[in-house]
């Protein structure tokens, strides 16, 4: 998994909508699903997120955030395969809420 697909899956697992990530972060929608792709996403901005969710990503990336840490969410398995995340029914629904979201800004 890449930095945007980790961060993407934790932000899932919070069940924070994009939308309300996006507003605390004063920040895009859009910047926010960009970040999902991204394969180097920036250490600044995942502790930003971090901080919002109040989630601990040393533990995701220890060899990059080192001391810089902030409160871990209980119960994240951060060893869980993206295939099983995609089988999911919740990741199915949140695509399909992110292709609505499109439709909608089109």
């Amino acid at each position: 998994m890449n930095n945007g697909e980790i961060v993407e899956h934790v932000i899932r697992r919070n069940n924070i909508s994009i939308s309300e990530l996006s507003r605390r972060l004063r920040v895009s929608r859009r910047s926010i699903y960009n970040w999902f792709t991204q394969k180097n996403l920036s250490f600044d901005i995942i502790l930003q997120i971090g901080e919002v969710l109040d989630y601990d990503f040393s533990s995701d990336f220890p060899d990059k955030l080192n001391g810089r840490r902030s409160n871990p969410v209980q119960g994240y398995q951060p060893d869980i395969h993206m295939n099983d995340f995609q089988n999911s029914a919740n990741y199915w629904r949140n695509k399909y809420i992110n292709l609505l979201e499109k439709y909608n800004e089109v």
